[in-house]
């Protein structure tokens, strides 16, 4: 299979793409009711996503080259930024647009210095990590768990609106925030400040992800109107 290069040339380009994306489903196969998340991720960008993440703990190496090769002229088609969770590597071997990282992952800064043009995330759960990587090479910083979710095992509390809204006056860098994030919390999500919201169930667990992605944009940019 002849791989194709990104449509995204540079950082720069990814960067800006970043800055009109609104909704960042993240794709991971054991939350797909069963689907090809090829299918999903396709489905996903149909319904107006511009940025897409491939998250796979359990696959082997060739496996998640394979899946996320198979996803990259998917992507160039719908003008989506293909990010991949952990795997700097395998991003850089499949063409993906960036990679997102987490506090446990190769540091931010290593990963910048071999892969200079990648977009790069951060995962943050509270003010010390939020100032660490305001200081890193991190392109943007996602905040969470927001509510309670049950897609991701992490050893932190749900951070709730308020203590959401005291962590995004410290963020100097674009954000993302995520956790257990349904339709009905995005107006109050809105009026605090969030432009980006990351997705796993609430989208990729829908009998129509195309559908689910239009609705939540929607609602997402009626949240924002005057």
């Amino acid at each position: 299979m002849r791989l194709r290069p990104s449509i995204f040339l540079n950082r720069a380009e990814r960067r800006a793409a970043f800055d009109r994306a609104d909704l960042y489903p993240v794709v991971t196969s054991s939350f797909c009711l069963g689907r090809d998340p090829v299918l999903v991720f396709e489905l996903l960008a149909k319904g107006g996503a511009k940025i897409i993440q491939i998250r796979e703990k359990s696959y082997t190496d060739k496996r998640l080259y394979d899946l996320i090769c198979a996803c990259r002229p998917i992507a160039n088609d719908y003008g989506v930024l293909l990010m991949v969770d952990d795997r700097v590597d395998l991003a850089l071997a499949a063409q993906a647009d960036g990679v997102h990282l987490g506090q446990d992952d190769v540091p931010i800064e290593a990963a910048r210095r071999v892969a200079p043009e990648l977009l790069l995330g951060i995962s943050t759960h509270n003010r010390d990590e939020i100032v660490a990587a305001n200081q890193s090479a991190a392109d943007y910083i996602n905040i969470g768990p927001v509510f309670s979710t049950q897609t991701k095992a992490v050893p932190y509390p749900a951070l709730g609106l308020e203590r959401l809204a005291e962590l995004i006056a410290l963020v100097e860098r674009p954000f993302t925030v995520m956790g257990g994030i349904k339709q009905d919390h995005l107006a109050d999500l809105a009026q605090i400040g969030v432009n980006h919201v990351a997705l796993v169930t609430a989208v990729t667990q829908s009998l129509q992800p195309d559908e689910q992605v239009r609705e939540f944009r929607f609602r997402l940019q009626k949240s924002r109107e005057p």
